[in-house]
């Protein structure tokens, strides 16, 4: 288990990875995400609003985590494969003092995050929210990422075990 507090915008949140094969409540993963790997090298999309990242999102109404992270997947990287659920980050907005009971999101829900072993590496078109997409060595993945923190480096350490 690794925890880290992280500024997202104006709100400090406590993020804590569990690596797991079981799922938490359903009611609040809020979004699916994960590391698609390619001949040893990783898959980073460059997102409008936030730069280099993993493909990830939100859930939509009735959708299954696993689901969410494929269509993401396919959505920005124009990529598809098998899928390993590697577990979840718990996202711990208790010490948050912006958060209220209107907030978007639950004072504790989960990101669950996946590994995707690529198979099909389609022709990239840019329509959604991604505007390039690279493959790299993933020991450079800080040089792309923002901000990039331990907790990430868990979840990708699990990943290319």
């Amino acid at each position: 288990m690794t925890t880290a507090f992280v500024n997202w915008g104006e709100s400090r949140v406590k993020l804590t990875w569990e690596e797991t094969s079981l799922l938490p409540a359903n009611d609040f993963i809020t979004s699916a995400h994960g590391f698609c790997v390619k001949e040893n090298k990783l898959l980073l999309v460059n997102l409008c609003d936030r730069g280099w990242d993993f493909p990830g999102g939100h859930m939509e109404p009735g959708e299954r985590p696993v689901d969410c992270f494929k269509r993401e997947a396919l959505e920005e990287g124009y990529v598809a494969g098998d899928c390993e659920l590697l577990g979840y980050i718990t996202v711990d907005h208790s010490e948050n003092p912006a958060w209220t009971e209107n907030s978007r999101y639950p004072k504790i829900g989960y990101q669950v995050f996946y590994k995707m072993d690529i198979k099909e590496w389609l022709p990239f078109e840019g329509k959604h929210e991604s505007v390039q997409r690279k493959l790299i060595d993933p020991t450079e993945v800080s040089l792309y990422y923002r901000n990039w923190h331990v907790v990430y480096q868990g979840i990708l350490d699990c990943a290319l075990r």
